[in-house]
């Protein structure tokens, strides 16, 4: 979800949103909320314009299933955004 919208300065502003949703059982040590990841399955029905009812797809914000997850400690300097350097990224 993301839209372009103009500031009050005339700025142009691109910006998103990240929907989450509860924790699976992987993320739950680190964090009670995780966004909502959609499996493969759902990217048709999840981006179909079409679809105006939107109930239908709330079927989709739930937990990924942790099996097909893992998890790698990073250093705490990620939680920083002043931080940006490819040893963030780097394992």
């Amino acid at each position: 979800l993301w839209e372009v919208w103009l500031s009050e300065s005339g700025e142009s502003v691109t910006s998103c949103t990240i929907i989450t949703t509860e924790a699976n059982e992987l993320v739950q040590p680190i964090h009670e909320r995780m966004p909502v990841i959609l499996p493969s399955s759902a990217y048709d029905q999840w981006l179909n314009p079409t679809i105006t009812q939107t109930a239908s797809l709330q079927d989709f914000l739930v937990p990924y299933d942790s099996e097909k997850m893992e998890a790698i400690a990073v250093s705490r300097a990620v939680n920083n955004p002043k931080n940006d350097s490819a040893e963030l990224v780097n394992s």
